[in-house]
């Protein structure tokens, strides 16, 4: 299931740079740069500021948004909190409370801070659309749906409400009321990528193919250079399919719920990190920490903790600086870098011991590049352990879904190893997660390179 968009974070209005810097004027500057993205330069502002004046609230508030977002969501929940304990009547520090315990799935805890902000200020529309979130991620449909209309009817121009409530009509089968709230959405904020994916993904869903990749082209006639449209336009039409995902729909697709990615993939059953790590164990001796390994689109680090003992040094490559930061956080990185795999791979020759990868190669139609380049930077004897989703009767023994991923032949994967010059240890058919209600097929493979 997809986790439902939560309420971006209260700012002041109209923040500018101010002329002079007293603390108040400091802290529009901080936020100012905060909101544009200078995250390097907004905690540097906040922590002088709280230098001068340690209980200064809003920018304790502030800066715990910023901790979490760069990953250290502890700091985050221990600064937003001394703000609510030093300023309790201000209801929008519940709601950011409520967002970071909600992306770390703490669903209970989320659900007191929304309320308690909706004690404070009864018609906080945003409050009661993050409130129906964590009430649907723990199963609270019905209660969910009262929250989303509750915040439609405060405020009838509210995006996310709609959009969320499209969602949980969409999750129980109410896939044409769906629509029309996606439809919605767009009315409201026609530039809206949320809305205009979220109306495609209902098509596809309800199997209407041909009227999903009519939203995804008028979304790409409107924005041609739109990396999600132009993708999921060739994922529905069949027109114009790249051999694999383009960097620019990998950063737009990842960056945006980097902070949600663990919490969202746990409540699809995701596994596939737990199957790479599995696999490795059965490939190797007992854990001795003597592999160098590269993970291969590393995304928040989850296989990283799982295969942790095997490993002198990790490195983790990905293409999104959100994902990258998330994994940062783990401490267990030795080097982290954003660059595109293939690239990475063909200027590191003979440096692994293992390559491994959890859903990663999803993104890549044809294989035999990503293959040629993994063995090129492998040693001799070495390991590359992966996941794809599974293919059936695919003309290439590969093609590209409706949801945006390439799903690949058994028959396929192993000659385009052989080619490149793995032998195949083990090829495993395995359930990758669950999506709308169904079960992903996939495979898990072990590779060795041949030795010279």
């Amino acid at each position: 299931m997809e986790r439902d968009s939560v309420q971006r974070t209260n700012y002041p209005e109209d923040v500018a740079a101010p002329s002079e810097l007293s603390v108040e004027n400091a802290l529009s500057l901080a936020i100012h740069l905060h909101r544009t993205g200078e995250f390097d330069d907004a905690e540097v502002l906040y922590k002088r500021i709280l230098d001068a004046a340690p209980d200064h609230p809003d920018t304790l508030q502030f800066l715990g948004v910023l901790s979490h977002q760069r990953g250290d969501s502890d700091a985050a929940i221990g600064l937003i909190e001394k703000s609510i304990t030093l300023n309790p009547g201000q209801p929008d520090r519940y709601n950011n409370l409520g967002n970071v315990l909600l992306e770390l799935d703490r669903l209970a805890e989320a659900t007191d801070a929304y309320q308690q902000a909706i004690t404070l200020q009864p018609e906080h529309a945003d409050a009661y659309n993050n409130l129906g979130a964590v009430l649907r991620a723990q199963g609270r449909l019905d209660e969910a749906s009262v929250a989303y209309l509750r915040a439609i009817e405060l405020d009838p121009e509210h995006v996310d409400a709609h959009n969320n409530f499209g969602n949980l009509l969409s999750s129980r089968g109410r896939v044409k009321e769906a629509v029309a709230y996606y439809c919605k959405a767009i009315t409201l904020m026609p530039n809206h990528p949320q809305s205009r994916k979220l109306l495609g993904v209902a098509y596809y869903t309800i199997g209407q193919i041909d009227a999903a990749a009519q939203v995804f082209h008028q979304w790409l006639q409107e924005e041609p250079d739109n990396p999600i449209a132009h993708h999921m336009y060739a994922a529905c039409s069949g027109k114009d399919v790249p051999q694999r995902a383009s960097d620019a729909y990998i950063e737009s697709t990842f960056d945006v719920f980097a902070a949600s990615f663990d919490a969202k993939l746990g409540k699809l059953g995701y596994r596939a990190p737990e199957l790479v790590a599995a696999a490795l164990e059965r490939a190797c001796a007992a854990p001795d920490r003597a592999l160098s390994v590269l993970d291969a689109g590393c995304g928040t680090g989850l296989c990283g903790t799982l295969i942790a003992p095997y490993a002198c040094r990790i490195v983790g490559v990905d293409l999104s600086l959100g994902m990258l930061q998330r994994a940062r956080s783990r401490n267990i990185y030795d080097e982290l870098v954003k660059i595109e795999l293939q690239d990475y791979l063909e200027n590191h020759a003979e440096e692994f011991d293992a390559i491994i990868s959890a859903d990663t190669l999803v993104y890549f139609g044809a294989l035999d590049g990503v293959f040629d380049a993994a063995c090129h930077a492998l040693k001799p004897r070495s390991l590359l352990v992966f996941t794809v989703e599974e293919a059936h009767d695919a003309d290439a023994g590969y093609r590209i879904n409706p949801h945006g991923r390439y799903s690949h032949e058994r028959n396929y994967v192993c000659e385009s190893m052989r080619r490149a010059g793995f032998d195949v240890e083990a090829i495993d058919t395995a359930e990758l997660r669950m999506e709308g209600g169904k079960p992903v097929g996939g495979l898990v493979v072990t590779g060795r390179k041949l030795a010279l």
